[in-house]
């Protein structure tokens, strides 16, 4: 991540503000468009916004209260795909919420809702879909959730992401 002093200051304030209580709250970070987000067409970089994404992610598990559990247990979140709808551009120096949720979560994935919305309206929708690792291998869901004190089954798979995992199984599959 190229973004360190973002990153420290979301970090920071995660610590200092509310904790959320559900696993399924959402967390909002309010962030500013700055000159190295651009590219040559001046606005957001394409590439920027899912870098961008990791910081929401951050302020959301530290929220939560993961961030000991990854550290005690040395687990580490990674993205295993995520797939980006941009529907405005965000400018040059342009204030902006990114809203982050757990929707829902199985066996080996937590599947994230992203937006980023300037004054209300939204410029850009995500869902990503991550996994935890361990140095043993993959720890599931429901383990690291346990971790920060929620028992909770997860709600059920929205159609748009179920849609996604069958696209991304046929992605997948190799050409003879």
């Amino acid at each position: 991540m190229n973004l360190y002093i973002r990153l420290w200051v979301v970090l920071v304030k995660a610590l200092l503000r509310e904790r959320i209580r559900n696993a399924t709250d959402a967390s909002v970070v309010s962030l500013r468009v700055w000159p190295t987000d651009l590219d040559l067409a001046g606005h957001v970089n394409n590439g920027r916004y899912a870098t961008i994404m990791d910081l929401g992610r951050l302020d959301l598990l530290v929220r939560r209260g993961l961030l000991g559990s990854l550290i005690r247990h040395r687990w580490r979140p990674l993205v295993g795909s995520s797939v980006l709808r941009f529907e405005k551009s965000l400018g040059p120096f342009a204030r902006y919420d990114l809203h982050t949720r757990l929707v829902c979560w199985d066996d080996k994935w937590f599947f994230f809702e992203q937006r980023f919305e300037k004054r209300g309206e939204v410029c850009v929708r995500a869902l990503v879909k991550t996994v935890v690792k361990s140095p043993a291998g993959t720890v599931r869901p429901s383990d690291v959730l346990r971790s920060a004190g929620v028992d909770a089954l997860s709600p059920p798979m929205p159609p748009a992401v179920v849609a996604w995992m069958d696209l991304d199984r046929l992605a997948s599959i190799q050409q003879p």
